[in-house]
């Protein structure tokens, strides 16, 4: 990956006016078509709608914008084919990359000031498709960096199950889940709250998400030969407390963190599971000793993201015997009734008639208790681990999402809907 380069860019408010006529006017301009100002357009456009990407894909007449709201694509513009050089060419430029180069992948990244929202951060990614370049701008805004453990959905429970794991000086802390299930982010909100003077805390990321001031923050760069598992190296002779490994890809990287971590570090990572339960045999998948896992990890996240039922239109339902029939095998209702209330958004200016306004994490955390320990040392399969954890009090990822439904924060069909992802 090349070195990142960030140059800065400001876009001055439209306010009342609709950005997105604005977009569509500057492509009415014909000939006097600014590709400056309907880049601008386009991300004051889509931050306004809180969207967290926009993919800009080329076909063969048309280019189509989409914009990622509340983790679902949706369709915002549809640009010339004619101009598409030129879009490409633009975020190229402000991202610091080559122009010239259009048969290789490229990453950056530039940073643009808005009056309404004050500074965004950009990563950009470019891929050559069939249809020419396409461009995945991702935003990142300051504003992210203000996440508690507490609005990022973590139960109490859980909340003092993560606070108990991350106060020993030493072990592995896992968040697991897809792409896109907000593991990075837990990880930085962690990181915040052991961000003290008395410590030192050093990262190596691919990318960088956000820059955290007292923290070191190296960015993988595979044209160096910078890799998670060299960079780890290079970290263990920095002196840290506390180390951020972005993610745990293969075997050489697993073996440096578990080592790392038996040597008196605190070690931050990823993995791709699909619970918490799954990360204790991925573990062994990556070369790993059943007894080097068992001594090492201290608590494994597993998480989603769903839609958060807009506050503005959210309204009482009531669900249908049939409905309540349907939903017995997938979801913990012995708690519940054939008359429980849920709720749904009925959609509002305010959530662009989606009904849904934000995104909120459910969880499940697995604290290595002996139960646990005795089940890695025997290669326990997920099952059998996830069944100990649940007798030993793991809430599942089932039942927070549906406590979360109960209290009209999201809808039983988004909770289905990450059942089924």
């Amino acid at each position: 990956m090349p070195k990142v380069q960030i140059s800065q860019i400001t876009v001055t408010s439209t306010g009342d006016k609709d950005l997105k006529n604005a977009v569509e006017t500057e492509l009415g301009l014909g000939s006097k078509l600014s590709i400056i100002n309907l880049i601008n357009c386009i991300v004051e456009n889509a931050f306004s709608l809180r969207a967290s990407d926009i993919h800009i894909d080329p076909g063969p007449e048309t280019v189509r914008v989409r914009l990622r709201i509340d983790g679902v694509l949706q369709e915002a513009h549809i640009l010339p084919k004619s101009i598409h050089s030129e879009v490409i060419s633009r975020i190229k430029i402000l991202a610091g990359l080559r122009t010239d180069e259009h048969q290789a992948a490229q990453d950056g990244r530039f940073r643009i000031v808005l009056e309404s929202a004050g500074t965004i951060d950009v990563r950009v990614s470019i891929t050559p498709t069939y249809y020419g370049e396409n461009a995945v701008l991702r935003l990142l805004s300051d504003q992210a960096q203000e996440f508690t453990l507490a609005s990022l959905g973590f139960s109490k429970g859980n909340q003092e199950k993560i606070l108990r794991a991350i106060s020993k000086p030493y072990g592995m802390i896992l968040a697991t889940g897809p792409t896109g299930s907000g593991k990075t982010t837990t990880l930085y909100t962690i990181l915040k709250s052991l961000n003290v003077p008395e410590v030192s805390i050093v990262t190596v990321e691919d990318p960088i998400e956000y820059a955290i001031e007292g923290i070191e923050q190296i960015q993988v760069n595979s044209r160096t030969s910078l890799t998670f598992a060299n960079g780890l190296r290079s970290i263990l002779r920095q002196d840290p407390n506390i180390i951020m490994v972005g993610e745990i890809r293969d075997a050489e990287t697993a073996g440096l963190a578990v080592n790392t971590a038996l040597t008196g570090h605190l070690l931050l990572s990823t993995l791709h599971t699909k619970d918490a339960a799954t990360t204790l045999p991925s573990l062994l998948d990556l070369k790993i000793e059943p007894y080097l896992i068992a001594s090492t990890v201290n608590v494994a996240i597993g998480q989603r993201l769903v839609r958060k039922i807009c506050q503005y239109c959210k309204t009482e339902k009531k669900i249908t015997p049939r409905e309540f029939q349907s939903l017995k095998p997938v979801l913990p209702l012995k708690s519940t009734n054939k008359q429980q209330v849920f709720y749904f958004g009925r959609g509002c200016e305010k959530c662009n008639h989606s009904g849904y306004q934000g995104r909120i994490g459910i969880h499940e955390v697995i604290i290595i208790d002996k139960a646990i320990r005795n089940a890695i040392l025997r290669k326990a399969s997920a099952s059998d681990i996830r069944s100990i954890a649940a007798k030993g009090g793991m809430i599942t990822m089932v039942e927070d999402g549906f406590a979360k439904a109960k209290a009209g924060i999201t809808t039983i069909e988004e909770v289905l809907r990450m059942l089924h992802e």
